[in-house]
């Protein structure tokens, strides 16, 4: 690859397609992939494309487990850029504390309004991908004003702090009650040995839960997250984040196409050879719904590797327009992930009234959801398009 120098962006194209790419694996849920498999269970096809929309169930990754890390990640992307332009407009730091506070209180209440949409009364729940992003908002902004080596020392010590956490953490003992858990002592996917301080709802961050949870009103006490989903998560989330701040003043400022992508390969390469160790010698498994240290590292290496992939394809190789789909997603990642918690079942029920109550077996009931969910997602997608055409963003 020449080493061509760099020109200055304002915007950069290929973040926001990656940014589209992961929204439109959220907004493509309502698919519902799974059932397909189910009603084909001889598909190997259709099996591979289910396991590539569901969460693991405990230790590993699938396509649909990155769209949480990829979001936060780009969350640091774009903070250079954000406060490049904020101090362009002449903005103190502490108007840019102001907004960033706002934006951080936004994002929370947002999450747990979102999380609500379908419950008798608020749902007090902080482990949404907004609310998480919201929780450690602040810090990635003070984070922001170091060096790249204090960046980098800061990931260092969220990391091993919150290993420690769990580590010292004790694992359940024999009277321990599992019922309290929602799982069992048998659970196939319960990790044995050191391991074992990062099983489902009998880790710190579950005990944290059982009490800052219950602080909230609620219809009955909070014993358990079905999957094993925490507050604290917010933690090594913010670590998730930083990489990308770190990888955002990067592409802010390289000297060069070649330079970036080397350095985001090499850096991904890092991130994994670590995650795998730690995850295969039994020290830190790679658990996302848990954030474990080692699922920093390993998700963050996927991160630099989708990054490096779009910029070079849509900046580099200059195909913007093959990628317009997901830049138009990408360009209103708020408003695409509102849509898809709130207007999905809206366009499927104004279909069946006024097209015809059973439009979505066309292609027999065992293709329901793939019909019913590409007719959502084309709606979304042309509302966003709209939007987009018309200069209609929504920012926080």
């Amino acid at each position: 690859m020449k080493d061509t120098p760099l020109a200055p962006i304002q915007r950069v194209s290929s973040v926001d397609a990656y940014r589209g790419f992961v929204m439109f694996l959220m907004m493509a849920e309502v698919l519902r992939l799974e059932q397909i498999s189910e009603s084909f269970p001889d598909s190997a096809f259709w099996s591979f494309l289910a396991f590539h929309q569901s969460h693991v169930p405990w230790v590993g990754c699938s396509l649909h487990d990155l769209i949480q890390p990829s979001f936060s990640f780009l969350v640091g992307v774009a903070l250079p850029y954000s406060m490049a332009s904020r101090a362009s407009k002449n903005q103190s730091t502490s108007v840019m504390w102001y907004h960033t506070l706002r934006r951080s209180l936004i994002l929370i209440l947002l999450g747990i309004f979102l999380r609500s949409t379908h419950a008798t009364q608020t749902n007090f729940t902080f482990e949404d991908t907004l609310t998480q992003i919201g929780l450690g908002y602040p810090f990635l902004f003070a984070l922001a004003f170091v060096t790249e080596r204090v960046q980098w020392g800061a990931l260092v010590i969220i990391l091993f702090a919150y290993f420690l956490a769990f580590a010292f953490y004790p694992t359940p003992g024999p009277f321990f009650d599992w019922s309290q858990t929602g799982t069992t002592a048998d659970w196939e996917h319960n990790l044995k040995g050191f391991a074992a301080h990062w099983n489902k709802n009998t880790n710190i961050a579950w005990a944290f839960d059982r009490w800052f949870l219950n602080l909230f009103p609620r219809q009955k006490p909070f014993l358990f997250n079905g999957g094993g989903y925490a507050t604290l998560s917010f933690i090594p989330t913010l670590g998730t984040m930083l990489l990308g701040l770190i990888a955002g003043k990067w592409l802010k400022s390289a000297p060069s196409y070649n330079w970036l992508i080397k350095r985001c390969v090499i850096t991904a390469a890092i991130l994994f050879a670590m995650a795998i160790v730690l995850n295969l010698t039994g020290v830190n498994p790679i658990v996302k719904k848990i954030w474990t240290p080692a699922w920093t590292l390993f998700s963050g290496g996927w991160c630099f590797l989708l990054l490096a992939a779009f910029y070079y394809l849509v900046d580099v190789k200059n195909k913007r327009s093959f990628f317009l789909f997901l830049i138009v997603i990408g360009t209103n990642s708020i408003a695409a992930y509102i849509f898809a918690h709130t207007i999905d079942s809206f366009i499927d029920e104004s279909f069946r009234i006024n097209i015809n109550r059973n439009y979505d077996v066309i292609f027999g009931p065992g293709l329901k959801s793939l019909v019913s969910g590409s007719v959502i997602l084309l709606i979304e997608w042309w509302i966003l398009y709209w939007m987009y055409k018309k200069k209609i963003f929504i920012k926080i």
